[in-house]
């Protein structure tokens, strides 16, 4: 088995590109302190590809994953083909996943959130850069640290947002 060191990043293809794209700036910005090593990086996708295969590449890619993100829009819980499968595929695995609110809400948004991970161990945060690393840095020792019966939704409390500098 190869190296878990990647970050796999799921979301809405057609509404939520544009959230995705601003991690990779951040990320290419050496200005910014911001860094994941991108799992999407690896063998693009055709469109040409076909279901099988496409799952089969991810299903690669989740094998260097050490935490997912789960990029949450207006209807990233209707995404069965691929957004469910992942996230089923990403808790079957072990895998922390950090619910990342677009709509940035520091909790579970119960109306957005895919039903698949509302009662899970998931850290639901907001769409912000600092919240993102500090989860990214953090969240995945918790997960691997937790009590195997502890489920539910977890979030980061006012201190936390404080002391990034966020309000």
């Amino acid at each position: 088995m190869s190296y878990r060191n990647k970050t796999y990043v799921i979301f809405d293809g057609d509404e939520d590109m544009w959230a995705y794209r601003y991690m990779r700036g951040w990320k290419a910005n050496e200005n910014i302190d911001f860094n994941f090593f991108d799992a999407h990086d690896l063998k693009p996708l055709t469109d040409r590809a076909g279901e099988d295969t496409v799952k089969r590449r991810l299903r690669e890619r989740l094998g260097d994953t050490k935490q997912a993100i789960v990029l949450i829009g207006e209807k990233t819980k209707n995404l069965y083909r691929f957004v469910r499968w992942e996230l089923e595929t990403c808790m079957n695995l072990d895998i922390p996943i950090i619910a990342v609110n677009l709509n940035g809400q520091r909790s579970q948004d119960e109306n957005l959130c895919p039903p698949i991970i509302r009662d899970e161990y998931v850290v639901h945060i907001p769409f912000k850069l600092k919240i993102i690393q500090y989860a990214l840095d953090n969240f995945p020792g918790e997960f691997h640290r937790r009590n195997l019966s502890d489920k539910g939704p977890r979030l980061y409390n006012d201190s936390v947002y404080k002391q990034l500098g966020i309000e």
